[in-house]
């Protein structure tokens, strides 16, 4: 709708939300619904805290040109070794962070180096893939791995060496076939040299402080075993005292353009409502068990568990594959370990990149740039189909060779 008659995806996905809750609260003859919404809200806003808190670090660091240690590394100007290199990137930091995290901080880079809309939506269309692989090969990559890990049904290390070759495949496909599309090079951007009121040190210290705080969400969640968003707030906390404390002998107007406050004005607020809406329309199937019934319809007619694991996966690019998962999860009773938490942990982290609002990676790069769902469904969504289709291939290989 935001595409065809420029309303903002933000208000279309509030509406359909509501609606949705509403619709059920008129039509339900259970009177405990409110409970329901309040246990859903309570999960939804750890994400929406989360999305904020990362998006404000992001910003902070662009604010005070850390990206700049980042883009002035990469050197070419070729377009098909920089979609190597940024989707390498991804890959590798969704890893260490999240695929959230990872597709927030490439969003940025790939701002600053790629100056043309098209050819930038191209990389963005490739860092979400990149970064929806890396995170499902890692158990604090991807929501999806760290649930199966917290709920004992995967091990980190089978996480880790059942699932590393499977995701690279997922994101090595889709790249090669961009690169037969991306030609010639980029024109960078004209800059300017003009004075700074950030130093050198300043830039380094807020760069690697904030790279930090994004790593060390996950080590915090390990520790204190609290929720990611707790981690990231406690890392904007740590930014906001050290950058007040770095610029209080500048003067108001100078101190305020590199402030957290100022940061959090840049922030997409749009597109975490836009989340909003979405996660409040999906709870809301969830809790009208529409997700549990799709799940066990397809187990009693289809059956077959690999092709029920690729389903699941594509599923999970139209409904959230937190819930998604949580049903599988209740359905099945398999041992540790089982190879077919193997494939739903790589259908339900990969699957997503098949539509642009099928991951928290896509949704967050869609508000970033306004990437518009018609656009990536065009262009992109058949290159992570391929990919996908192609990691699923791999796992079935290397499960009759370790077997």
């Amino acid at each position: 709708m935001e595409h065809s008659f420029n309303v903002n995806k933000a208000g279309t996905a509030l509406l359909v939300g509501v609606l949705c809750w509403t619709v059920y609260a008129i039509s339900s003859t259970d009177t405990d619904f409110v409970t329901g919404l309040s246990h859903h809200l309570a999960e939804i806003s750890e994400i929406l805290f989360f999305l904020l808190g990362a998006m404000t670090i992001v910003e902070l660091i662009d604010s005070h040109d850390g990206f700049d240690i980042i883009t002035e590394k990469i050197t070419t100007t070729n377009k098909r070794y920089l979609l190597i290199i940024v989707s390498l990137i991804a890959f590798i930091l969704s890893a260490v962070l999240d695929n959230l995290t990872t597709a927030i901080v490439m969003a940025t880079v790939v701002k600053k180096l790629i100056p043309e809309k098209t050819d930038r939506y191209y990389f963005l269309g490739l860092v979400i893939i990149s970064a929806n692989a890396g995170g499902c090969f890692s158990p604090i990559g991807d929501v999806t791995t760290t649930m199966l890990w917290v709920a004992n049904k995967l091990t980190p290390s089978t996480i880790i060496t059942h699932l590393f070759l499977p995701s690279l495949v997922c994101m090595i496909v889709p790249l090669s076939l961009s690169m037969m599309k991306i030609k010639g090079h980029v024109v960078p951007f004209k800059i300017e040299k003009k004075e700074s009121a950030i130093s050198s040190k300043e830039k380094t210290l807020i760069f690697a402080l904030g790279l930090a705080c994004l790593l060390f969400v996950p080590i915090f969640k390990t520790i204190t075993h609290l929720p990611p968003y707790m981690g990231i707030l406690f890392g904007l906390g740590v930014m906001w005292v050290v950058t007040e404390l770095l610029h209080k002998r500048k003067d108001e107007f100078e101190k305020g353009k590199f402030s957290v406050v100022n940061a959090i004005t840049k922030t997409d607020v749009p597109s975490v409502l836009f989340f909003l809406g979405i996660l409040l329309a999906v709870a809301c199937l969830q809790e009208i068990h529409v997700l549990q019934n799709t799940a066990t319809l397809l187990n009693n007619n289809i059956g077959d568990l690999k092709i029920i694991s690729v389903i699941i996966g594509l599923l999970s690019a139209i409904v959230d594959n937190v819930p998604l998962l949580a049903a599988t999860m209740g359905m099945y009773d398999f041992p540790t370990d089982d190879h077919f938490w193997q494939m739903i942990a790589y259908a339900t982290g990969t699957g997503g990149s098949v539509l642009i609002i099928g991951s928290a990676a896509g949704v967050a790069v869609m508000g970033i740039e306004h990437i518009s769902f018609s656009w990536y469904f065009k262009n992109i969504s058949w290159l992570a189909f391929v990919g996908y289709i192609a990691g699923f291939f791999i796992y079935y290989i290397q499960n009759l060779i370790i077997t």
